[in-house]
């Protein structure tokens, strides 16, 4: 009874120390009540706008800021060149002419060309995806954070794999993920110093032929295809790249010789200090 008798002491002692900071307490309220309505109301409206404003544009400048992507992914058929481009961004060397990965080939790094260079640099998320069909499903693991796809096409090689191209390209166009975030496409026509290879301009243009030929062909399978989650261009209209909601250019390399000027040009518009 003692002990609980001296915390009933206690507790009235702290209760009479609190009293003060309490009435302290009530009195700012009190004029910062009295001093709020003497502001006109057209002021107050305007004070509370400003504030509301200047909180939700900090608050979308820092979720913009986080979820900025350095992440690009490099894909195509299998023999295009894109682990020889990959190792010329990185190193600057094909180390030694044609590779076959089985596996992505990943890494984060500052360009080969641009680590003499000062100043601020991001690094580049570089992904090689392999290009065999049985290894494409992995390309949906990393199409979700990509800030721009490199999609590699063999110039010497082109015509006998153009179809087969086109219905991979045909493939990413309509994903989801590629539509909703309008990720920049590259079409990359690669290994261009060869005299017999294709110019970009007629690549272009056969691709564009074959994918309004898929657009019709799918079409006619099913109203509402499985395999794709949007379709492409214009119904009525002939297939253009221009149509697509994310833009689609398309360019020149040589892996082997290290020409690449252009593929660097695309990741640095896409990854940015």
């Amino acid at each position: 009874m003692a002990g609980a008798e001296q915390w009933k002491n206690h507790l009235e002692q702290w209760k009479n120390q609190l009293e003060p900071w309490k009435n302290q307490l009530e009195q700012w309220l009190n004029q910062g009540i009295e001093y709020i309505q003497q502001i006109p109301p057209t002021q107050l409206y305007a004070a509370i706008a400003v504030l509301l404003f200047t909180t939700l544009l900090i608050l979308l400048i820092r979720v913009f800021k986080r979820t900025k992507s350095n992440t690009i992914v490099l894909t195509g058929l299998s023999g295009s060149g894109k682990t020889v481009l990959f190792y010329q961004l990185r190193d600057g060397s094909s180390h030694q002419g044609a590779v076959t990965s089985m596996e992505p080939n990943e890494g984060t790094f500052v360009l080969h060309s641009e680590t003499t260079k000062k100043g601020k640099i991001k690094p580049v998320h570089l992904v090689d995806v392999p290009g065999h069909s049985r290894l494409r499903l992995k390309l949906d693991e990393f199409l979700p954070q990509a800030a721009g796809i490199v999609f590699v096409v063999d110039a010497l090689e082109f015509l006998p794999n153009c179809r087969a191209a086109s219905e991979y390209l045909y493939d990413i166009l309509t994903k989801a993920s590629v539509v909703k975030k309008k990720i920049p496409v590259l079409i990359l026509c690669n290994k261009t110093d060869k005299v017999t290879a294709h110019t970009k301009e007629f690549i272009r243009k056969q691709m564009e032929k074959e994918i309004d030929k898929l657009r019709a062909s799918r079409s006619a399978i099913s109203e509402a295809d499985i395999a794709n989650d949007f379709t492409l261009g214009v119904p009525g209209e002939v297939f253009s790249f221009s149509q697509c909601s994310n833009k689609v250019t398309v360019a020149e390399a040589s892996g082997l010789t290290g020409d690449i000027s252009q593929v660097e040009h695309f990741l640095r518009e896409n990854v940015k200090p």
